[in-house]
């Protein structure tokens, strides 16, 4: 068993279709209204049927108060990860500090490739990505005025100007699955950010978390400080089932205490574009689940 003692998260995962840009707004805000910690939205700017992600956070963090917002997860192939890092910033400064950051080493090459990206090998992107963040770090590192050189053959920085700062300091979730990734989310990463749907099951969770842990405490880090969150998905019924995530609110509020408290996930993040599933997840599930976990803990 593994609980990394975490408060918990939940959040929604809302589809950004440029189709119907008010229902994307009002997803959000029925994400708030249902007292969810989190909003966040996928981010495949090769996709002309969504809108522009960045734009789309920057526009709900102006027509909401308290909910927080991210990515999930930034393009890093198509988004320079200095101009990334001072847009997550301003956004953060903006919105009183509700910005979060999810990455990933991209994956749909021809896509990115038309877009005006470079293709990269699989190695490639973990490299990219491990200096993409180092870049971004670097850029909201103000505390020093030592010259700003940072990153490598992909991201690279030499001698660019520190700032802003964000308001709070900003989550660094990985979209990873594969060791290398997983090891550098362990080394680099304030989170490990999969989808459920793309695991076997939760055990694979038990693996990468193992794989997380070693890279941590090999870089001289507490393995704690990876945050894990989840996407997640289901189907809410009012007969309980054995399947995972299929069943009313209470067997989910099982379910996910159980895989905190097993796995160390400490951030659900609920995908499906339903506001009723929302409300549910933020004022039946999330309640419950909170309770569960904090009669184990104690």
């Amino acid at each position: 068993m593994t609980d990394y003692g975490h408060d918990l998260l939940f959040g929604s995962f809302i589809t950004p279709t440029a189709a119907a840009p008010e229902r994307v707004v009002a997803l959000t805000q029925a994400s708030e209204a249902a007292g969810l910690d989190l909003a966040t939205f996928q981010d495949h700017p090769y996709q002309s049927s969504f809108l522009d992600t960045w734009t789309l956070l920057s526009y709900v963090a102006a027509r909401t108060t308290t909910i927080r917002l991210a990515p999930n997860v930034a393009n890093v192939p198509l988004r320079p990860p200095a101009v990334l890092a001072r847009a997550a910033a301003s956004l953060d400064l903006l919105s009183g500090g509700r910005v979060e950051l999810g990455l990933g080493a991209g994956g749909f090459w021809d896509a990115i490739e038309a877009m005006g990206g470079t293709r990269l090998t699989a190695g490639e992107s973990v490299v990219a990505l491990e200096e993409a963040i180092e870049v971004i770090r670097g850029i909201w590192d103000t505390s020093t005025r030592d010259r700003l050189v940072a990153g490598g053959a992909h991201h690279h920085l030499d001698g660019a100007k520190r700032g802003p700062a964000p308001a709070h300091d900003i989550g660094l979730w990985v979209g990873a699955y594969k060791p290398r990734m997983l090891r550098l989310t362990g080394r680099r990463a304030d989170g490990w950010l999969p989808s459920l749907a793309y695991l076997s099951g939760p055990e694979d969770l038990t693996a990468g978390n193992a794989v997380i842990d070693e890279a941590a405490t090999a870089a001289g880090r507490d393995p704690r400080a990876v945050r894990r969150l989840l996407n997640i998905g289901g189907r809410l019924t009012a007969q309980r089932s054995d399947r995972l995530l299929v069943g009313p609110p209470q067997q989910w509020a099982e379910q996910l205490a159980a895989i905190t408290l097993e796995h160390g996930v400490s951030a659900y993040i609920l995908a499906g574009d339903d506001p009723t599933a929302f409300a549910l997840l933020g004022q039946e599930i999330a309640p419950a689940v909170r309770e569960l976990v904090a009669a184990e803990r104690a």
